[in-house]
């Protein structure tokens, strides 16, 4: 028997619900696990509102990302045994937010003792995005990367990963998030009224990337300040970087195990700042919903 995060209907959090379900099978390719941490996203929420669509089975499972000890694997899974300590992508169909789930086997990666199992089920949708996000469109050292949304889990791992590169970063969060993104290494500029002359002041000629992680006006607003319109991409409104010349995240295969490493060296640090167990994963939908939730939520059966 596994217990898991589901919600009934596409709507608001009254939707969602605790349920035990049966214990999960791995179909060919694919792991079962015991939930160890599972990071919360907000596609989870996204995906609960409709936003993503309204084609999934209900009750529908919540979690994407998930990290444990392997529990079974499926025909043709030869990287993995049971008792190996992963983390990866959910299955689709079934939801890191619970005590057992199904990982893709293509999409998981051996989890390295150095990496906590809160630090790993960040790993797979936040780290991997952050990592292709910042190698999509190639700098050299010295020139500067701009991040709308810096202080998220996404946003301050890109900012680490800017520093890794010697670029020059600089985060766009509330002010509120100040010290946590200049702790990066960034420079802070703060949202809302006047970010564009701030951004200036600093980046008076302009800015070589433009990594968007909100979307929206903000992303109209700052986009000019790009040197190559080419060079601003979105993990979030792809529909209106298109419409300003530059393009949405491409994701890659390799992403994973690279941002893996990355961290085992200690080189980025996820900033985990809020675990929740099971019997509070609503709470923990919640705080991501908010949209006020700096670094990355997790929960952990």
């Amino acid at each position: 028997m596994s217990t898991a995060l589901v919600f009934n209907d596409y709507g608001g959090p009254e939707t969602q619900e605790l349920i035990d379900r049966g214990s999960p099978r791995p179909g060919p390719g694919e792991l079962v696990i015991e939930v160890k941490a599972a990071g919360v996203n907000p596609a989870d929420w996204k995906f609960r509102e409709g936003l993503l669509g309204e084609d999934s089975q209900l009750p529908a499972p919540l979690g994407l990302e998930a990290s444990g000890l392997v529990a079974a694997v499926g025909d043709g899974v030869e990287d993995f045994a049971v008792g190996d300590e992963v983390l990866g992508l959910v299955a689709p169909g079934h939801g890191g937010i619970a005590t057992h789930t199904v990982l893709t086997a293509s999409k998981t990666v051996l989890k390295p003792e150095e990496i906590s199992f809160a630090d790993a089920a960040t790993i797979p949708v936040a780290g991997a995005t952050a990592y292709d996000v910042t190698h999509q469109v190639e700098l050299e050292p010295g020139q500067n990367l701009l991040l709308l949304g810096a202080a998220g889990g996404v946003g301050l791992m890109a900012a680490q990963i800017g520093k890794v590169h010697e670029f020059t970063v600089i985060g766009v969060a509330g002010n509120a998030d100040r010290k946590l993104v200049e702790s990066t290494g960034a420079t802070f500029i703060e949202s809302g009224d006047g970010t564009v002359d701030r951004v200036r002041q600093v980046a008076p000629e302009g800015v070589d990337l433009i990594v968007d992680l909100v979307g929206g006006q903000p992303l109209r607003d700052l986009a000019p300040l790009a040197k190559n319109p080419q060079n601003v991409i979105s993990t979030v409104d792809e529909t209106t970087v298109q419409e300003l010349g530059g393009a949405g995240i491409q994701r890659t295969t390799e992403a994973l195990e690279k941002i893996t490493d990355v961290i085992k060296y200690g080189l980025v640090d996820p900033h985990v700042r809020a675990r929740f167990p099971l019997a509070d994963a609503q709470q923990a939908v919640a705080a991501v919903e908010t949209g006020h939730m700096a670094g990355k939520v997790v929960v952990e059966p």
